[in-house]
């Protein structure tokens, strides 16, 4: 849960992102294929990774959006190891403005109980040719599920159950 951000002219919201990696709702699965398809690639999975909302209070209103961020696991072409690396470095080259400018948005980049900043995650993950520096290719992601991440979109790429299959609607309680 972020913290509370003014907003000029009045209101504020407030950003909370819900963690996964679930199995793809059917309205994400079908936005995945077509996503692919639009591209000339096959879709060999679907992973929900957050839901991003954003809550907003204001002297009139109060209204919410949310937002699923979705990985999907196109059949897309692997980068070569120093291909990869390049990517890795443009990343490494901008991570702190980058959470500079995230906090200016959406309020603090989130870090865990001792203070460390969550990693940066890459939807598009750069050994598929995901954009090392694109704002709808990166969110905030906490370390111990970062870190199983890899692991799950070889799953995912490789057209492994649970990513081919249809999850619910939505996954968790609030």
């Amino acid at each position: 849960m972020g913290p509370v951000v003014n907003v000029p002219g009045g209101g504020q919201f407030r950003t909370v992102i819900f963690y996964g990696p679930w199995q793809c709702s059917r309205q994400l699965m079908n936005y995945c294929r077509e996503k692919c398809a639009g591209t000339g690639h096959a879709l060999q999975g679907c992973m929900w990774l957050a839901d991003v909302k954003m809550d907003y209070q204001g002297a009139v209103i109060d209204t919410g959006s949310r937002y699923g961020m979705t990985h999907c696991c196109c059949n897309y072409a692997t980068l070569s190891v120093s291909a990869n690396q390049s990517a890795r470095s443009q990343w490494d080259n901008i991570r702190d403005g980058f959470r500079q400018q995230w906090a200016a948005r959406f309020g603090a980049w989130p870090t865990d109980r001792n203070g460390t900043a969550y990693p940066g995650h890459h939807i598009r993950d750069l050994k598929h040719g995901g954009n090392p520096t694109d704002w709808e290719n990166i969110i905030p992601f906490p370390k111990d599920i970062h870190d199983t991440l890899n692991g799950l979109y070889n799953q995912c790429y490789a057209n492994n159950p649970p990513w081919t299959q249809i999850g619910p609607d939505y996954p968790y309680g609030e």
